[in-house]
């Protein structure tokens, strides 16, 4: 299974509720903070509805 970093770039004030819920459960807490998941579909489908405020690179 690949390996993805997710990195928020963007703030999730002024966002719906949903975003910010998605942010949370990807570990998301702030503007810079990076983690690791591995690519599966339900973690590319929740990258997918925020990827507006996140960056994904390739480990």
């Amino acid at each position: 299974m690949a390996q993805i970093k997710v990195k928020q770039v963007k703030s999730s004030i002024k966002r719906i509720n949903n975003q910010k819920l998605t942010l949370a459960a990807l570990g998301l807490r702030g503007i810079g903070k990076e983690v690791t998941h591995d690519a599966t579909p339900s973690i590319l489908g929740m990258i997918e509805k925020v990827k507006h405020l996140v960056l994904v690179t390739e480990v």
